[in-house]
């Protein structure tokens, strides 16, 4: 039952932000605590942004703050600054905290 992570599968699916059961294995077999992924697929997605699993989940293993960049581009997106995953993602890689980063576009 630890391999098979059902409720946050079903609140991926419920959330019109499926992501497979065996993605869900391959992420505690490759260590990945899967709700380090889903929980933040699932803001994405609520918010209206592209970002797949696989994107979220390479961040992660990079050693990324996975959670921090799905709400940096959130808060980008709704205060009209353009800001890609891979921008995001190499800010938060480079040591920045990229939501304050956006916060500090958004009120200099």
């Amino acid at each position: 039952m630890w391999l098979i992570p059902f409720p946050l599968w079903i609140a991926a699916w419920s959330s019109g932000a499926y992501i497979g059961l065996v993605s869900l294995i391959g992420m505690r077999l490759r260590g990945v605590p899967p709700s380090a992924i889903v929980k933040p697929r699932i803001t994405a997605v609520k918010a209206g942004i592209d970002v797949t699993t696989d994107q979220l989940e390479a961040h992660y293993l990079a050693g990324g703050n996975v959670e921090r960049v799905v709400n940096a581009l959130i808060s980008a997106e709704k205060a009209g600054i353009q800001l890609s995953f891979q921008k995001a993602t190499g800010i938060d890689l480079a040591g920045r905290d990229v939501f304050e980063a956006v916060q500090t576009s958004v009120n200099p």
